[in-house]
């Protein structure tokens, strides 16, 4: 048995180039959003408020990022989950999660090195933009 494993980890040039393209997209929508990227740890690696913003959509977009580390979309991760009571119930012992829309996970070569979350505008909004963060380092 090994002592030690390698993974993969997410960057800040990497982190800061998504934040970067979803604040584009709420500019785009003319919606005023708040972004956070965490890493696998759910360590904060890049954050970004736009001017004139929600105050609560801070923290909501880190809870966000962090609940997409679970592997899916925040708005999906319900419909996941709903069937079974001990996980609806569970997820509440989270501190950080939350069921909001707008948190999606960052996978390269399959595996979640990370989570984006955007807060601020409607959930169409927030997912269109986390999704862009997306986009932006897509292969």
């Amino acid at each position: 048995m090994a002592n030690t494993y390698a993974r993969q980890m997410l960057s800040y040039e990497t982190a800061a180039k998504m934040v970067a393209a979803a604040v584009a997209k709420a500019e785009e929508l003319g919606c005023k959003q708040n972004v956070a990227v965490i890493d696998s740890g759910g360590n904060l690696k890049a954050l970004a408020s736009m001017d004139g913003a929600l105050l609560l959509g801070i923290e909501g977009c880190q809870r966000k990022a962090f609940t997409a580390l679970f592997g899916v979309g925040t708005k999906d991760l319900y419909g996941v989950i709903k069937d079974d009571l001990s996980l609806v119930v569970g997820l509440s012992h989270f501190s950080r999660a939350t069921l909001v829309g707008g948190g999606l996970p960052i996978v390269v070569n399959g595996e979640v090195i990370g989570g984006i979350g955007v807060g601020g505008g409607t959930v169409d909004e927030d997912i269109a933009c986390s999704q862009a963060g997306l986009d932006a380092i897509a292969d």
